[in-house]
């Protein structure tokens, strides 16, 4: 006799949610996957996609901090800079680049994304070069171009 893979009864998907997320997950899931929509946790599971999509825009929101910040460095401080920096900016305009493309819709919002994280990439850079935070521009000099262009750095 072949195998029947036997379906959990209504609701024992949903259970999971607060005591084992992973479980919970992979339930969620296979009732998708199945198309048993009427058995979905859907707050939990609406929750965490949303959650999802945050994470995402957060991640490109803390390469471009880091990038900012080493590229104020790197223009305010010449006689400091080093492989390590070049290496961070070169890895965040990497990852800049990997998730814009794999999200069009959070590369039409990295001017936006730059603007409201200027400011930490700003102190950040502050505080690593022991300058004063009014050292550096109090808007972001470097244009959406010049954050994504490989060859770029400040004189």
């Amino acid at each position: 006799m072949a195998d029947v893979k036997e379906r959990p009864p209504i609701g024992a998907a949903t259970t999971g949610y607060d005591e084992d997320f992973h479980a919970w997950a992979f339930a969620q899931a296979e009732l998708v996957r199945e198309r048993r929509f009427s058995e979905l946790d859907l707050p939990n599971l609406v929750e965490e996609l949303e959650s999802m999509g945050n994470e995402v825009r957060f991640k490109l929101e803390s390469s471009y901090r880091l990038l900012i910040s080493h590229l104020l460095k790197h223009t305010h401080q010449p006689s400091r800079r080093s492989r390590s920096w070049l290496l961070t900016i070169t890895r965040e305009r990497g990852n800049i680049e990997r998730i814009e493309g794999k999200n069009p819709s959070l590369r039409s919002k990295a001017g936006e994304i730059v603007q409201e994280i200027y400011r930490y990439g700003r102190k950040e850079a502050s505080v690593e070069t022991g300058l004063p935070l009014d050292a550096f521009p109090a808007e972001c000099p470097f244009t959406l171009d010049q954050l994504r262009d490989d060859e770029f750095l400040p004189d």
